[in-house]
């Protein structure tokens, strides 16, 4: 099978994957850490940019003479979990800007069964505002689509330039436990469990769409080079930007521009997976994504030139891309304008939370974040207010 076909078995199995199997994955007891598990302030930033985004499309209806529409607006967390991200955004709404709460329609999208039974507990006091929950996006919605870690751990293919040309590596299976042999021309690896032995082969390509999107980027593999090519994250994008009839989207992950990406700073390929908050290590001559599965989490690094050029083939547009640190430190400013009832104890905290979110090297530097429009325009959002690089 493809190592896409094994990702999607090995994480989203409803029996068996890693991400069915539990409500929360991330987090101190968790395998990774990711911006909400720092605290609320991810979400409570997070709101003030969609609370802009609802009044430009609010505005922008009631001067079209539409005021139902204007009345409210569907906010939808795609890759939700439990709901931890959203109910820190609702809760900061109904705190800060009550009408803009209660014009709130949630949506969440969860392919786990495990997390999306958790969802409702999770909201708690905001559980009012949840319109859908399922595993697929809402047929059709307008208002803002926030994203955080989702596009990275969607199945991925993974290629290698031979001399001969591109090849392709597939996971397989194989019943007999012993020494490492050669089962493809150029490498083989195993790992044994019980009578099954899981082993990487190369073969062709199991789609043209694998050199096609090579080809759209104009990148040129070297011989020996190893890269992913996620074309789930594309095919997730197109179909979200056609639900999308008029709003935004908030994309937040870990990635690269592809002339970066497909470089030979990353020649060995970027699909890795996570156990207790480490990268697995090598425990045997198969990769470590490759061990035991349906046991730790796998991710590769997002190609966002691709992802961008997917979303403007359906009538999107690029408002910005741009590191988590400035992103949130555009947002900071407008946070400094609400109204201030916190104890001393509660502003060490947040300057604490908001340390971590914007510390380069880590979350502010390594996450970055894409925001597309539809029919929208590009307006100057709070979020891009301080400075929009991209490192």
């Amino acid at each position: 099978m493809t190592v896409a076909a094994f990702m999607e078995l090995a994480l989203y199995d409803p029996q068996h994957g890693y991400y069915a199997r539990a409500a929360r994955r991330s987090g101190r007891a968790g395998d990774f850490f990711t911006s909400v598990d720092v605290g609320p302030l991810f979400g409570e930033l997070l709101e003030l940019q969609i609370a802009e985004m609802d009044a430009l499309l609010r505005s922008a209806a009631e001067a079209a003479g539409q005021a139902q529409t204007a009345a409210t607006v569907d906010l939808v967390e795609a890759g939700a979990g439990s709901g931890r991200l959203a109910a820190d955004i609702l809760h900061a709404a109904k705190r800060r800007n009550p009408r803009f709460y209660d014009s709130i329609r949630l949506h969440l999208v969860e392919t786990s069964a495990a997390a999306r039974a958790a969802q409702r507990e999770t909201l708690a006091g905001t559980a009012d505002r949840l319109a859908s929950s399922g595993a697929d996006l809402p047929p059709s919605f307008e208002g803002v689509l926030v994203a955080n870690e989702l596009l990275d751990a969607l199945p991925t293919h993974q290629v290698v330039m031979r001399d001969e040309g591109l090849r392709e590596v597939y996971v397989s299976r194989q019943s007999q436990v012993g020494s490492h042999e050669s089962v493809g021309s150029h490498e083989s690896a195993g790992l044994s469990t019980n009578d099954v032995r899981l082993t990487t082969v190369e073969a062709p390509p199991s789609t043209p769409r694998l050199q096609e999107y090579l080809d759209r980027l104009g990148v040129a593999l070297e011989p020996g080079w190893r890269v992913e090519v996620n074309l789930a994250a594309i095919d997730w994008i197109r179909d979200a930007a056609r639900r999308l009839t008029r709003g935004f989207m908030i994309l937040v992950d870990y990635g690269h521009e592809a002339r970066e990406l497909y470089s030979a700073s990353h020649s060995a390929g970027t699909l890795t997976s996570f156990a207790a908050h480490r990268s697995a290590g090598a425990e045997s001559a198969a990769p470590p994504w490759l061990q035991r599965p349906g046991e730790q989490d796998i991710t590769a690094h997002v190609d966002f030139t691709s992802v961008r050029a997917a979303a403007e083939a359906e009538g999107m547009t690029t408002i910005a891309l741009l590191d988590q640190t400035y992103f949130l430190l555009g947002l900071v400013e407008r946070f400094k304008q609400q109204p201030n009832h916190q104890s001393n104890h509660q502003s060490s905290i947040i300057n604490h939370q908001l340390k971590t979110l914007i510390l380069p090297g880590g979350l502010g530097s390594t996450m970055k974040v894409l925001i597309l429009g539809k029919g929208v325009g590009v307006p100057a959002l709070a979020g891009c207010s301080f400075k929009v690089r991209l490192t």
